[in-house]
């Protein structure tokens, strides 16, 4: 028998294809109001160690995101509700209203969304009502692994044997085609503020880092990279690089706000192989999303114990230092080593920041510095327009030597990966415009250098370019 009335509560999935919470809302209800809570703890608050939880890049996303999803439905004949305020509150306030009987939405894993969800269903059972859920962030349906989640292999290799041979991705779920029924009840649909009305200032993340929230950007996007630029066929070699739009997918964006679903992403490959080519990087790029999947399920194994110093591994001993002036020089770029320096400043002015920097900048904080992690964790959950809770604290975990791989040595050699990936200088110079004239075999070697060579070359340590916080990096290590 048909529900009168249902909520959609969107929530990580702002997206009309392979929504499992919309496609079952409308199969098993006559009306469906779609709502979307900018909840305040979120949009206001801070992390635990005192960073906005959410930094202006990707709160502009969420807002452009926000704003096609709404254009979308508006074609359906349906619209989005959009409130700020306390997600359980504004939910059952609705649901009161419109004496919806239910609150279809995908479900979440971590922590605080966790918190959420509870109060809601507790909120919504003493009304008799109920809050159903749906699945909407992975590649993999848990129900189809060969193993239960709390048995989720440790090491990523491990894991992929045991899944991509055997288990298959199931189809996305269709988008919806048909004409919704309009809201038939007088609810204000409510306006999606500016960045300005949230008392943000405002930020172009288009012109700063390509990136524009939204479904219809995000299969833009996949057309693009696919079918119009071929980027796919050199992904494997290109991944790693640090400058332009195509050296990698760059879909991580729309995959932190699930505009895009990774089923859609993984059979649109597929299809690129069948009928254009398939080669070893276009395999690469459904290994990535493995990665992902990987750290969701260990997200949901270990649970709040990636959130802690000691790990999932809960570490008996370690020697992390807490040193505020000294991480505050990491956080701005600051550091006196060009190549952390011009990573560092690429995330503040853009939200963004490239796979390799992510890792090198990481194992810099934790491995060099031997500062706290979690203080350089929130710092990107802060910053970050594609943040991503189980993969950016799996891949902190994973550099920290905290994780559940048994390695703690892992170590990221600053020369050697500037060599490697920066070899001209480009990246640098193009964030760090002061190191211009330096040239690229020099700047490479950049602390070696004495203070008369740099001189030569307009840098006067401490004056225009900061003096390193690090006597001489690590450069005898192995990576």
């Amino acid at each position: 028998m048909l529900k009168e009335r249902v909520i959609v509560w969107f929530r990580q999935d702002l997206r009309l294809h392979d929504n499992e919470a919309l496609c079952e809302a409308i199969r098993q209800a006559k009306e469906i109001i779609p709502v979307y809570v900018l909840d305040e703890r979120q949009i206001f608050g801070k992390t635990s160690f005192g960073f906005p939880k959410t930094g202006l890049f990707r709160l502009k996303f969420l807002l452009e995101s926000l704003a096609d999803l709404r254009k979308s439905l508006n074609k359906l004949g349906s619209d989005l509700i959009i409130r700020v305020g306390h997600t359980e509150q504004v939910l059952i306030s609705l649901a009161e209203q419109t004496k919806a009987s239910a609150i279809f939405c995908n479900r979440e894993r971590t922590d605080e969304e966790v918190k959420i969800q509870d109060n809601l269903e507790k909120l919504l059972w003493h009304e008799g009502r109920e809050l159903i859920y749906y699945r909407g962030k992975m590649l993999y349906h848990t129900a189809d692994l060969p193993f239960p989640v709390t048995h989720t292999p440790d090491i990523f290799t491990q894991f992929r044997k045991e899944v991509e041979r055997i288990v298959p991705i199931r189809n996305p779920f269709p988008t919806p085609s048909k004409l919704l029924l309009p809201i038939s009840l007088n609810v204000d649909p409510g306006e999606i503020p500016t960045m300005d009305k949230l008392g943000f200032k405002d930020v172009d993340n288009k012109t700063l880092s390509g990136f524009e929230g939204g479904e219809t950007a995000a299969l833009r996007r996949l057309n693009e990279y696919l079918w119009v630029n071929e980027g796919i066929l050199t992904y494997k070699q290109t991944r790693n690089g640090l400058l332009g739009q195509n050296f990698s997918s760059r879909f991580s964006p729309w995959l932190a706000m699930g505009c895009i679903s990774p089923k859609k992403i993984y059979h649109e490959i597929r299809k690129f192989e069948k009928e254009r080519k398939s080669n070893e990087s276009t395999y690469w790029l459904i290994f990535e999303l493995l990665w992902r999947d990987f750290f969701r399920l260990l997200g949901k194994k270990y649970k709040n114990k990636i959130f802690h110093l000691k790990g999932p591994r809960d570490l008996k001993k370690t020697n992390f230092k807490e040193d505020m002036s000294v991480f505050q020089k990491w956080a701005d770029g600051e550091t006196g080593v060009p190549f952390i320096d011009a990573n560092m400043v690429e995330l503040n002015q853009t939200g963004f920041m490239s796979n390799r920097g992510r890792q090198v900048v990481a194992s810099f904080l934790a491995k060099e510095l031997k500062i706290n992690w979690l203080w350089g964790a929130e710092y990107f959950e802060s910053n970050l327009i594609d943040y991503d809770v189980c993969s950016n604290y799996g891949n902190w975990n994973y550099v920290a030597g905290v994780g559940s791989d048994p390695r703690e040595d892992r170590f990221f050699n600053i020369q050697t990966q500037s060599i490697k990936y920066d070899a001209d200088g480009s990246f640098v110079k193009h964030w760090l415009p002061k190191l211009k004239n330096l040239p690229a075999e020099k700047l490479i070697a950049f602390n070696t250098l004495s203070p008369k060579e740099l001189l030569e070359y307009g840098i006067e340590l401490g004056k225009n370019y900061p003096m390193s916080i690090v006597s001489s990096p690590s450069y005898s290590k192995k990576y």
